[in-house]
């Protein structure tokens, strides 16, 4: 080994190569993350770099045209929890990846969406993750194409978690969720509990995990031989607020319903909140159901039924397929993950009517 200035014993490229069995050409490969390496082999290296406690040289890096390359993590909007949960999920395995994280929001721009990407591309970054639904438009779909496009020139790639893919042939990674699927089920609980007018409350129309939920909905109502009435679907932010002040809306207009599905978790709560403040007992009058199985379904009074996101799951997923997509043993670089119902408190048969 070489020493430092202090004294101290340096681990060097050849002292990992022969700790982990590989040539230095291979460790070198696996530092760079620029060309394939088995799977396998690259675990083996990746101890050994701990287990000497080898640090790269950056200097020596930078002169060879190699940067240590980062991960990054575009949301829509930082304080909202499925965002976070997944983005947590990234940032764990990328610390496993020994990669480091930059988050960025958009705020809902797509065009500002678009500049980050482009800003990313330039600073050589091995992945780009972009996180939620979208407005699935033509020009977005066109857009996209050039960024998987771009950063596919770069070594790069773009990861999309929870959104469908944007186009056939494109080099993205693509790890969704059975949004559809979770929503069939859920609204299927409500239907065998033997409740009939079910309003659908929430989500922005024309975003790909409200046209998911709602087809959902819509299916299972059509398993039972039930159409969806207009009036029962009532559009909106994904907000505590949006669901409480809708829900009164819906009480004051006289609509009868006897149960809620909330489009998430917090639409869901507020509805519960708003029939509580209007003396209608949940669930003994009106069932509510939410969506996601994150903060505040076990918090609110009654305790929430949802449907479970694989949250942490997904984002793992879908960075460690990005990374590896050049492995020998890559799998499919298109992943949807399983959703299921979690029954708590807040759903009840529907009461006989008089």
């Amino acid at each position: 080994m070489a020493r430092s200035g202090s004294g101290t014993p340096k681990a060097t490229v050849s002292d990992v190569a022969r700790q982990a069995g590989v040539s230095p050409a291979t460790v070198s490969r696996v530092l760079s993350g620029n060309h394939p390496v088995a799977g396998a082999t690259r675990t083996k290296v990746l101890r050994a770099i701990r287990e000497l406690d080898y640090v790269v040289n950056a200097h020596a890096r930078a002169l060879s045209g190699g940067q240590p390359k980062t991960v990054a993590i575009i949301l829509t909007d930082v304080s909202a929890p499925f965002f976070n949960t997944v983005a947590r999920g990234i940032e764990r395995q990328a610390a496993l990846e020994q990669r480091l994280c930059l988050i960025s929001s958009t705020d809902g721009d797509p065009d500002r969406e678009l500049a980050i990407v482009t800003m990313l591309r330039e600073q050589n970054t091995g992945a780009v993750c972009l996180i939620g639904g979208v407005l699935d438009t033509p020009e977005y779909r066109e857009r996209m194409a050039t960024l998987a496009h771009a950063l596919h020139s770069a070594d790069s790639r773009l990861v999309l978690c929870g959104r469908p893919s944007p186009g056939p042939d494109l080099p993205v990674t693509v790890v969704e969720y059975d949004n559809e699927g979770g929503a069939f089920a859920a609204t299927s609980h409500l239907l065998s509990n033997g409740h009939r007018r079910i309003v659908f409350l929430g989500g922005v129309e024309g975003n790909t995990t409200t046209n998911e939920r709602l087809a959902g909905v819509k299916r299972a109502m059509s398993a039972y031989g039930l159409s969806m009435p207009p009036e029962l679907i009532v559009p909106g932010a994904l907000i505590r607020r949006f669901g409480y002040q809708a829900t009164q809306r819906l009480l004051a207009d006289g609509v009868e319903f006897t149960a809620i599905f909330g489009c998430d978790d917090l639409v869901a709560a507020g509805a519960v909140a708003a029939l509580r403040d209007a003396g209608v007992d949940v669930p003994r009058e009106v069932s509510v159901i939410g969506y996601d199985d994150l903060s505040p379904a076990e918090d609110v009074h009654p305790a929430l039924t949802t449907v479970h996101i694989p949250h942490d799951e997904l984002g793992r997923t879908a960075l460690r397929l990005a990374l590896h997509r050049d492995d020998p043993d890559a799998p499919e670089q298109h992943v949807v993950l399983g959703t299921h119902i979690v029954v708590r408190r807040s759903v009840a048969p529907r009461l006989p009517q008089p």
